[in-house]
This record gives structure tokens, C-alpha cells and sequence, in this order.
């Protein structure tokens, strides 16, 4: 007779991979994917190292579920702001929606260049393109959305987008990069504007 996990074991595993998980994720918050060894996240996560090779066979293969548990949340909140419960018109949702980008990202500096632009292992860098491309799969429903509306001007939503989720990050390379000063939150609201104000410009008639 084959063994069978017991709900209360399966339970302690899922508790264990969370807890594995958000460990790993305040280590890329802190010190970046390059920093996010098997024993150093069984030092933070206070087990030992086999219980974490238990759970991740390989680097690659935890860096690939920290990415995407870290940027599930992200793409999230920038799809709530461009599709809001409440009526507003597509003009103001992209305009949330961009804000919602920027300002995470500079609040969580260190995570979002982690997420954008560290050098990270190949398996890492096809996820990356998966997360870029959600957004972009975001601000193409809605530019779409604007066209259908007559507020934006006729023109490909999806290459529009595209170059819209790279001119967010790309611009947010520098506000976010791991040597780059704090700045003000004048200096931030500033940026975000002058973000805000190119994209509707290259959409709007």
C-alpha cells in the first residue's frame, strides 16, 4: 500500500514553501537575486540547507519561483488600477495605472531592479519577458479600450503598449538601481509625471 501524505502534512509543507519563499524574497529585496544562494536561504529561513533542497532542486530554480511570486503581486496592482470596480474613463485608468507601475518600483527600489534589470540566470530572463509582457497584455486591453471609446487615436494597441511597458522601465532603471541615492518625494512625484504625461501623449489625439 503506497504512502499518502495526511492533510496535516501536506499542510506543514505548504507552510514550510511559503515560508521558504517570502524568506527568499526579502533577501532579493535587500541584496538581489546574486545574493540568493540555497544556504543563504537556509540561513535566513533558519532550517537546513537539505530541508530547502527539499523544496528546490537548483538556484535556477528557486530564483524562478521568487520571480514570480514577486512580480504575481506587481501586475496585480497595475491591473486593478487600469480595470477599476468604480467608472472612470481610460484616460485617468492609464494614468493610475502608470503611477501604480512607478511608484512601486521606486518604493521598493532594490526588489524592482531585481525584477527588471539585474543579470540574472537564463531561466530567469524568459520570466522576465513573461512579466513584461503582462503588462503590456494590460495597457493593450485598455489603449484598445480608449480607441473604442474615441479617446485615445486610432493605432496598434499592441505595439503602443509595448513601447509604453518600455518607456516605464527603462526610465525606471536609474530612480531604481541598487547604487542610485533616495530622492525626494518631490524628485519622485516629478518623474512620475513626466512619465504619466509622455505616455498619454503618445496615445492620446
Amino acid at each position: 500500500m503506497s504512502y499518502r501524505p495526511t492533510d496535516k502534512t501536506e499542510a506543514r509543507k505548504k507552510s514550510q514553501h511559503a515560508l521558504l519563499l517570502s524568506s527568499a524574497i526579502k533577501i532579493v529585496s535587500v541584496r538581489g537575486f546574486q545574493a540568493l544562494t540555497i544556504g543563504a536561504l537556509a540561513e535566513e529561513a533558519d532550517v537546513a540547507t537539505g530541508t530547502v533542497y527539499k523544496y528546490f532542486d537548483s538556484k535556477a530554480i528557486l530564483c524562478s519561483e521568487v520571480f514570480r511570486l514577486g512580480t504575481e503581486k506587481e501586475v496585480q496592482q497595475v491591473q486593478l488600477a487600469a480595470f477599476p470596480e468604480n467608472s472612470m474613463s481610460c484616460e485617468q485608468r492609464l494614468t493610475n495605472a502608470i503611477a501604480i507601475f512607478a511608484e512601486r518600483a521606486i518604493a521598493g527600489y532594490r526588489l524592482a531592479y531585481a525584477l527588471t534589470s539585474e543579470s540574472v540566470d537564463p531561466i530567469i530572463e524568459i520570466e522576465r519577458r513573461i512579466y513584461r509582457q503582462s503588462y503590456a497584455d494590460i495597457f493593450e486591453t485598455l489603449i484598445a479600450e480608449g480607441i473604442e471609446q474615441n479617446e485615445f487615436r486610432p493605432q496598434d494597441a499592441r505595439i503602443s503598449a509595448s513601447a509604453m511597458v518600455g518607456t516605464i522601465t527603462e526610465t525606471l532603471i536609474g530612480p531604481v538601481g541598487p547604487s542610485t541615492p533616495s530622492s525626494t518625494e518631490s524628485q519622485k512625484n516629478k518623474l512620475i509625471k513626466s512619465i504619466q504625461q509622455f505616455c498619454l501623449h503618445a496615445v492620446m489625439k
